[in-house]
């Protein structure tokens, strides 16, 4: 990770850890939760167990740390993942905009960021 955009590779990398830990602490929670909330989610997509929940979280937290890692490598993988991941976030925050407009917006701007910094500096370097 030398050269020109080493600092936003890191960044969005950072930003890609983090969000894997919180989505793994979001899993524990529901894991530890599940009987207290589950009457909450009628009509839920995946169903109302938090368990189902809980479980998709931990592996979406793992695959976050895991791509964060992945970037910092210099992995075109990882480096598709973490956009996927960014485009996510931006996209998701609107469903929570209405509830926590300014968290939603920190997410966007991050979500924002990340895309930014793994789409302009995180592909193969071009020589003139």
């Amino acid at each position: 990770m030398n050269g020109h955009g080493a600092g936003w590779l890191l960044f969005a990398s950072i930003v890609l850890i983090v969000s894997g830990i919180m989505r793994v602490f979001d899993s524990i929670w529901l894991f530890s939760n599940h009987t207290n909330v589950a009457r909450q989610l009628p009509g839920a997509l995946l169903g109302t167990s938090l368990t189902t929940y809980a479980w998709i979280y931990l592996l979406v937290g793992i695959l976050l740390i895991v791509a964060g890692f992945g970037v910092m490598t210099g992995s075109q993988a990882a480096r598709w993942i973490g956009i996927i991941a960014g485009a996510m976030t931006i996209v998701s925050a609107g469903v929570l905009m209405p509830y926590y407009p300014i968290w939603s917006l920190v997410y966007v701007v991050l979500g924002v960021l990340v895309v930014y910094g793994l789409a302009a500096y995180g592909g193969d370097e071009v020589t003139a």
